[in-house]
């Protein structure tokens, strides 16, 4: 199966760079697989998992924003943040969870803050699950 480049950055470094067969991702309107030669396209992204296949073997990257841009020559992400699922400290995520429940539950502070923490703590355990 032909293959194609995929790079995750962030504003610390460059956390993913390999040739792959398939990404899967949530843009911006909806779902999308990425395979080579794919038309190309430019989506912003919000707290998702970034789904990395090859070779049979199924890899998956939490993404908190960010842009997906396609190009002939692969698939570039830019990503506020990206956090390996071997990267993810489950306690800390876990720990995430329940004070960003708390805030919520006790309306405490900035309420949309709050629950964007909550959506990026539970995208990081969901990948974490994939170690």
């Amino acid at each position: 199966m032909s293959k194609m480049q995929l790079d995750i950055v962030t504003p610390e470094r460059k956390v993913y760079s390999k040739d792959v067969e398939m990404v899967i991702t949530r843009a911006a309107n909806g779902d999308i697989g990425i395979l080579p030669h794919h038309a190309p396209l430019v989506s912003p992204l919000s707290v998702t998992v970034v789904r990395v296949k090859n070779e049979g073997n199924e890899e998956r990257i939490a993404i908190s924003g960010g842009f997906l841009e396609v190009r002939p020559s692969g698939v570039t992400i830019l990503a506020e943040t990206a956090e390996l699922s071997t990267d993810i400290d489950v306690e800390r995520a876990e720990a995430a969870v329940e004070r960003a429940q708390g805030r919520i539950a006790e309306h405490e502070g900035d309420l949309a803050r709050a629950e964007l923490a909550l959506k990026r703590a539970v995208n990081r355990l969901e990948v974490a699950k994939w170690k």
